[in-house]
């Protein structure tokens, strides 16, 4: 029996923040996945409490190939340094099987990495790949990736033979599968998390078949996962303030519009910054306004810290008002 103070606070992006109650275990977790039709980290903006939205996942989130996709995360917390097999490649039967009826949350950094593959804009990724949505909870907009209108739901970008058509910008979810991470607390202020992994068992994946083992720290390093995490980790860090304020703390159409385009349309946001009258308000460094005019990640990072200044008034320092002459 799962214990009633049991609470997932969010289950996005490949990251689980869970509060603990007293009677509260990782296990409870492990528990409460098993009545689970489809519990997979491909659905990462389940923003779930346990009594009210999880036990309802069988009944929503069933595949429309008439097959539902069945997931177990197996009760077992792993580290970095813990050992698990698997290997997905072309010669595995359920090849690309992943790769539909899933609902993907993009990441800033994947919008960037990935509009730059395909050489579009980010306004133009934004209108022909994706689908705007409102995270619950946290009542910020993010975007999800826009599936073909096939009877599969397909990505985009997969192919049935030859997989991921952009694997090399594929984005943050797909290079997380099949692990999780999770984490017991997260500290905005200083960045500090007490993360712990997990592994996601879908019915369909022949993967965990194959010999091939790994530890969790190489398969992040093989995926690239650490560099997506570290650039990320502002965003992160914004979602997690905003869901912890009362429901009666809501952001304005106006600041919803903001952490829109500072999140995810950054050609947008640049002209924001330097078409403005932005630089002439704040007294930065010359050389950082150097810096976010020609490096993508670093404009992506100071927005971030932006917002957060400007939500949250964390980091209002670096954001001094010039003085008027």
């Amino acid at each position: 029996m799962v214990p009633e103070t049991f609470y997932v606070i969010y289950f996005e992006n490949g990251h689980l923040s869970i509060d603990f109650g007293p009677d509260s275990s990782v296990s409870g977790l492990m528990e409460v996945s098993k009545k689970c039709n489809h519990l997979t980290l491909l659905n990462f903006f389940c923003i779930v409490h346990i009594f009210e939205q999880l036990l309802k996942i069988d009944k929503e989130d069933i595949m429309t190939d008439t097959t539902p996709k069945k997931s177990e995360i197996p009760p077992e917390q792993l580290s970095l340094r813990s050992r698990f097999q698997f290997h997905c490649h072309k010669g595995v039967k359920c090849f690309t099987d992943c790769c539909r009826g899933i609902n993907i949350m993009l990441t800033p950094y994947d919008i960037l990495t990935m509009r730059k593959k395909l050489d579009m804009s980010s306004e133009e990724f934004l209108a022909i790949f994706t689908k705007p949505e409102i995270l619950e909870k946290a009542d910020l907009p993010v975007v999800t990736l826009k599936l073909l209108d096939d009877e599969r739901q397909s990505c985009p970008f997969v192919e049935d033979k030859d997989g991921c058509a952009i694997y090399e910008e594929r984005p943050t979810t797909c290079r997380y599968y099949p692990l999780g991470v999770g984490a017991l607390s997260y500290s905005g202020e200083k960045g500090e998390k007490d993360e712990f992994f997990f592994t996601v068992k879908e019915s369909h994946c022949h993967g965990f078949e194959e010999d091939k083992q790994w530890t969790v720290a190489e398969w992040r390093q093989d995926q690239g996962i650490d560099l997506r995490d570290q650039v990320n980790d502002g965003w992160m860090q914004l979602i997690v303030r905003k869901k912890s304020l009362p429901p009666s703390m809501k952001f304005t159409e106006e600041g919803k519009r903001m952490f829109f385009l500072s999140c995810y349309n950054i050609d947008k946001f640049r002209e924001f910054i330097f078409k403005t009258t932005f630089l002439e308000r704040y007294d930065l460094p010359e050389g950082e306004v150097e810096d976010i005019g020609k490096d993508d990640v670093k404009l992506l990072q100071f927005g971030f810290e932006w917002l957060n200044a400007t939500f949250f008034h964390t980091g209002q320092d670096k954001f001094k008002i010039k003085e008027k002459k």
